[in-house]
């Protein structure tokens, strides 16, 4: 029989995700999602959020690999809805601690209101979206094309895996390069509390500063890996398909496999959160394999936070979890959303979003 102490890791394994804010959190879980705010007073704010989800008009968008692409991209939205939350509130300037707004964000604030303020959000992530297209789609098939085929004669069928390694290093570059900023580093800190904050609560372990300290904090279910998972997967899929149509335009044309490659990515999304789901209650061979590239990246995109940052990843998932449960989750009440955060995976926003 379970004692007390493995019948609540049992319970609470997988069933949370959140996501690293600016001086925050946001956490899903059985309860729901909640966001944790360190404001520039020192206190810290707790809001509970609520989440609109596809699949709870209609059970299909629920279903094995349709769940994936769908969760993704509200846990997007929603990701990014509560970081542009947590901007506005906890906007100050780390050096000198006072309250600090943009002069732009001010006179579009004060000319346009809050409205003008919300739609260059959204063209700032349709732009965001077009960026990753270019450099993550795009330009590894045109390097690919006009370098490597023009001066090295390499036979298209390499194509996939000479992509997969390009996008390797655009994303571990762009990574190194952001971490160097002083925003991002406090911002990996709390993602290093969330991930901490998960696996004390899935040990079992009672949620105190001192029992989160001592956790690792690259977690096998965070966004980052969900990357890595999908790169990976994209090389396999796109090697299959370059095999099946060998000698064809969808080879030889950069605009069709391009074309192809959207196509694909649906099907690579939704293994891959398959993939990440699985991850977070087994421990194998396959998984560690497939999950290891994540967990090496994880020592970039997250770092050691401070007890003040702990306080926060652990108010964040007090929030969200309900001790008096008796009983372990069903299948359908665990979250199983990766960290969308790199990504970061949800409970399938709720489920998983990225530890």
């Amino acid at each position: 029989m379970k004692n007390k102490k493995e019948k609540k890791k049992s319970r609470y394994l997988a069933t949370v995700g959140g996501q690293a804010l600016m001086e925050g959190i946001m956490m899903n879980g059985p309860k729901g999602a909640a966001m944790a705010l360190r404001m520039p007073d020192g206190s810290i704010e707790v809001t509970p959020k609520t989440m609109k989800r596809l699949k709870d008009k209609n059970k299909f968008w629920g279903l094995p690999l349709i769940r994936g692409p769908v969760n993704f991209v509200e846990s997007m939205i929603f990701g990014y809805n509560c970081l542009m939350e947590s901007a506005e509130k906890t906007s100050i300037d780390l050096d000198s601690g006072e309250e600090e707004m943009s002069k732009l964000d001010k006179w579009i604030t004060d000319h346009f209101g809050k409205k003008m303020m919300a739609v260059l959000g959204a063209v700032s992530a349709v732009l965001g979206f077009l960026l990753s297209f270019a450099l993550f789609i795009y330009l590894p098939a045109l390097f690919f094309d006009k370098v490597l085929v023009r001066f090295t004669g390499i036979d298209v069928m390499w194509r996939p895996l000479v992509e997969g390694i390009i996008k390797v290093m655009i994303f571990v570059v762009y990574m190194a390069s952001i971490s160097l900023m002083k925003e991002m580093r406090r911002l990996f800190m709390y993602h290093g509390a969330e991930h901490k904050s998960i696996f004390c609560l899935e040990a079992g372990e009672e949620l105190t500063v001192e029992n989160v300290r001592k956790q690792k904090r690259f977690h096998p279910r965070c966004g980052t890996s969900f990357i890595f998972v999908m790169i990976i997967l994209s090389i396999l899929i796109a090697s299959i398909v370059s095999v099946v149509f060998a000698g064809t335009a969808i080879t030889k044309v950069r605009a069709l496999w391009v074309a192809v490659k959207l196509l694909i990515l649906p099907i690579v999304m939704s293994l891959g959160y398959e993939f990440i789901k699985y991850a977070g209650t087994h421990d194998n061979v396959c998984v560690t394999i497939l999950a290891a590239p994540g967990l090496w990246m994880q020592r970039i995109t997250t770092r050691e936070p401070t007890d003040d940052i702990i306080e926060v990843g652990i108010a964040s998932l007090k929030a969200v979890i309900d001790d008096d449960k008796p009983s372990e989750p069903s299948a359908e009440e665990t979250p199983d959303e990766p960290e969308t955060s790199v990504q970061e995976t949800p409970a399938e926003a709720k489920e998983e979003n990225e530890p």
